[in-house]
């Protein structure tokens, strides 16, 4: 194999930062191409054995067709989730239903139920919840604290004080954990100005001693339990974004202070309240 097809494998990127969710179904990802929808629908139900669809349909990937079904609502009704052959967005998507089937399975469920809310209230579009949904769905990211101080500086875009005053203390307790899709596939070719869409969650302690899988799942189950709630996510203003470059070990050039001093990127929050950390579960 060539040094351009190990680049292009998908085991390449196993042990990159901000893989971990998918590390392990990266690394079973043999050879150079991308595997076919029958491949990821049988690694979706070795390793998330039951995921279904709202309407009870087990989750499936799928060529796409040329037919005009909206692509919530054919997951919804058939659990066949189109995915296009040797794409890497779309790969990445299956991933993440391997990584997040309880979230994703949530997520989904709540744009049919939003669909029907404003198609009973005769309201256009898509409307601000479903934006959201779909913006976290594509780039979100839940970042597990548990140091309150840490979450809340890092809402609160104090970047510098977070990421390098107070570096190690973020290492030691604080997991990024990626949920979108289009930013696993943008992590591919990292670019200055990458952002992810943030929810905070202050975890306890003892969460951080669980084995990378236990959290993987503990945390899909608080997610896909706050993305059930009509009421959460109404806004894509309740999400926060932040500067993924920032994070020790994605790029070495933050091994400086003066990194996060660069406006253009770690951007000072604007007029509005900070988005605020989760409570201690």
């Amino acid at each position: 194999m060539s040094a351009a097809e190990v680049a292009c494998a998908p085991a390449a990127f196993a042990q990159r930062p901000l893989f971990e969710p998918i590390a392990r179904l990266l690394a079973a990802c043999e050879g150079p191409g991308l595997p076919d929808a029958n491949r990821l629908s049988a690694l979706l139900h070795r390793v998330a054995p039951g995921v279904v669809s709202g309407a009870g349909r087990p989750i499936r990937f799928v060529v796409p067709t040329a037919d005009a079904v909206d692509y919530e609502a054919r997951i919804h009704a058939t659990g066949e989730v189109p995915t296009r052959p040797d794409d890497w967005h779309d790969f990445f998507n299956a991933l993440a239903w391997c990584a997040w089937p309880r979230s994703k399975a949530a997520c989904n469920a709540r744009h049919i139920e939003e669909q029907g809310v404003r198609a009973r209230a005769g309201l256009p579009g898509r409307g601000p919840r479903r934006d959201a949904l779909t913006q976290f769905d594509e780039c979100g990211m839940v970042v597990a604290c548990a140091d309150a101080d840490i979450a809340a500086l890092l809402a609160a875009h104090a970047w510098e004080e977070a990421f390098w005053h107070r570096r190690a203390r973020l290492l030691q307790t604080t997991r990024f954990m990626v949920f979108g899709h289009g930013t696993w596939d943008q992590l591919r070719a990292p670019f200055f100005g990458l952002c992810a869409k943030v929810l905070y969650r202050v975890i306890e302690p003892a969460w951080l001693a669980l084995p990378i899988a236990g959290r993987q799942a503990e945390t899909d189950a608080w997610l896909s339990g706050r993305l059930a709630d009509p009421a959460f996510l109404a806004t894509p203003r309740d999400l926060s974004p932040l500067p993924l470059l920032g994070i020790p070990g994605v790029t070495s050039a933050s091994e400086g202070a003066d990194y996060y001093r660069d406006t253009r990127q770690f951007r000072p929050p604007r007029n509005r309240p900070a988005a605020e950390p989760g409570a201690i579960d």
